[in-house]
């Protein structure tokens, strides 16, 4: 009988014991006993607060906000796979015994590169390119022009950084964790706990 009476003891001791989880609207709570009492911890999802004088400017910056979280999205995974592909191809480089095998690979890469990218690049507007360049630097610790200098050589790259200086671009722009591009590494944290 004095078992049964323990087992229903702790069987109601339980449940408020344990931290039970569950979503609001603000965030995941959950339950928590200290010292014979209960609390209640929520965990928040992230607050933006644009400030402002004018309801037009922080509007003008929400919209900037916006557009940033969009062109995101949308970049961030082209960057991390180029990292993932120049790996693979740096790997694949280091196994191939002579330069000309290495020069015909990087040929027929940067093929199968355009056929996959151009479309996608097309369509990607001026900002959306200036912010794809910044994050090839991040995800592969190189400028593109360095990644292109260094597959398809100076020439080359000088070209291309031509074209980009055209379009007001520049393929040596770096990127700037703790500096001008601290909103954008945020962002990339908030994208990869997928809050965004």
């Amino acid at each position: 009988m004095s078992c049964r009476l323990l087992l229903r003891f702790i069987l109601i001791l339980l449940p408020l014991s344990v931290a039970a989880q569950t979503r609001t609207e603000y965030g995941i709570a959950r339950r928590v006993v200290r010292q014979n009492d209960t609390v209640i911890l929520i965990q928040m999802k992230p607050v933006f607060i644009f400030g402002g004088k004018t309801k037009a400017k922080a509007n003008a910056t929400r919209k900037m906000y916006s557009r940033l979280i969009y062109n995101l999205k949308l970049v961030y995974p082209i960057a991390q796979e180029a990292n993932a592909t120049l790996k693979a191809m740096e790997r694949r480089m280091a196994e191939l015994p002579t330069e000309k095998e290495r020069q015909e690979f990087v040929k027929g890469m940067e093929r199968a590169l355009k056929r996959q990218y151009t479309p996608v690049l097309k369509n990607m507007t001026l900002s959306q390119g200036k912010l794809l360049i910044k994050l090839i630097d991040r995800e592969t610790e190189h400028t593109s022009y360095d990644l292109v200098k260094q597959l398809r050589g100076g020439f080359r790259a000088f070209f291309w950084q031509g074209i980009a200086k055209i379009f007001g671009a520049n393929l040596k722009d770096t990127y700037d964790e703790f500096g001008e591009d601290q909103i954008i590494e945020d962002l990339i944290m908030l994208y990869e706990a997928g809050l965004l």
